[in-house]
């Protein structure tokens, strides 16, 4: 087996907004990527992390020092290619022991045109970022002079008022079938979807039908539904008119909906509230979220770098009725779920496909349950 850390690695460069410019070894592809940093505490998942387009024009610092032990396995991927601007690691192994594995990090970071950086101090990055808040930052190969590659930085566009679910939606409509028998028609909006989300809709009964995130309300009202699901996605949620629009047009159906990360966050901007960005945001694998209706501790899977404002959950007169708190954060007391009590919809900030979303589970059989016939105007315990 070949040596953990591989000898000989090209140099490359990382510089944040602010100045701060740490020199590594590069893994992966040749060349310049400029996005905005954001740092993952979680211990493992690197690949989930990879292929997730909610990091669509980010560069993710990984907190966990080891990264690419178990390799990278197709049947893993989220996506159909790996969505991350760039990759931010203390050590990048060279190998790995899995032997379901085809290739190693690096050869799949080079493999997909990803730039990525390693032998740096990430956790001095991740100090900075936590005290400064996420902000625009470049990895490159080929730019060697800090200050040059500082220019291009600071020439970039902020994450604020960024519309990117065009550049990660699918092109057209595709089915995904219900395992075993076919109880639910459900459209899923696709704002950049994980295909975990798909597999845990059809486990549950679910006929998908996944639509692009330009789609109508008419379009997907057009299809029957029992029920829809607005899936995550990258940028700020207040540019995705298209979604916001589409959402509204759904809800006054009194279509059951549930939304997760930027659906969440969709369904709320559609339902009166308002949203802002984060110092830092969320990712990782483990934040804690208050469920206020139940008055129990969930952990959960977060990415997001946006929340909607609590304080501006509409009362009756909102648009589509009173949108109730149901989840909070504890890490900052930041929303982290909703729902409508004149329409059975409900969102909630995290992602309940992953394994490691304790209340994941309850949260699609809450939503399926929402889908039948007779259940329509009554809204499940969330």
């Amino acid at each position: 087996m070949a040596p953990a850390s591989a000898p000989g690695r090209p140099p490359a460069l990382l510089v944040l907004a602010d100045g701060t410019a740490c020199a590594g070894e590069a893994i992966g592809a040749d060349g310049t990527a400029v996005g905005e940093a954001v740092f993952n505490t979680a211990m493992a998942g690197y690949q989930e992390v990879l292929t997730d387009p909610s990091y669509h024009r980010q560069l993710v610092v990984m907190t966990a020092v080891h990264q690419g032990n178990y390799g990278i396995e197709a049947a893993v991927d989220e996506s159909e290619a790996i969505q991350v601007a760039g990759f931010v690691v203390r050590s990048a192994s060279a190998a790995h022991g899995n032997p379901r594995a085809e290739r190693t990090l690096p050869q799949a970071l080079a493999e997909a045109g990803v730039v990525g950086i390693a032998e740096i101090d990430t956790r001095m990055l991740t100090r900075a970022l936590r005290q400064h808040g996420a902000m625009r930052a470049a990895v490159s190969t080929q730019v060697t002079e800090p200050e040059a590659l500082l220019e291009r930085v600071r020439a970039a566009p902020e994450m604020a008022g960024a519309e990117l679910v065009s550049a990660v939606t699918a092109e057209s409509a595709y089915h995904v079938a219900a395992q075993g028998e076919a109880v639910f028609r459900v459209v899923c909006v696709d704002f950049g979807l994980k295909r975990n989300q798909l597999r845990l809709l059809s486990a549950h009964g679910c006929d998908v039908t996944v639509v692009p995130a330009s789609a109508t309300a008419a379009e997907i009202l057009a299809l029957a539904p029992h029920g829809v699901f607005l899936s995550n996605g990258p940028g700020d949620p207040a540019a995705v008119s298209q979604g916001i629009a589409t959402i509204d047009g759904i809800l006054a159906a009194g279509v059951p909906t549930f939304g997760i990360c930027l659906g969440h966050q969709l369904l709320g901007l559609a339902a009166g509230a308002s949203s802002y960005k984060l110092p830092f945001g969320h990712h990782g694998v483990n934040h804690p979220v208050r469920n206020i209706e139940r008055a129990s501790i969930e952990i959960a899977s977060h990415n997001h770098g946006f929340a909607l404002d609590a304080a501006s959950l509409p009362g009756s007169n909102g648009p589509h009725g009173e949108v109730v708190a149901t989840h909070v954060n504890l890490y900052d007391d930041t929303n982290a779920g909703i729902r409508l009590t004149q329409r059975p919809a409900f969102g909630v900030q995290y992602h309940p496909e992953s394994i490691l979303t304790d209340a994941g589970k309850r949260l699609v059989e809450n939503f399926v349950a929402s889908c039948r016939p007779d259940r329509r105007v009554e809204f499940p315990e969330s």
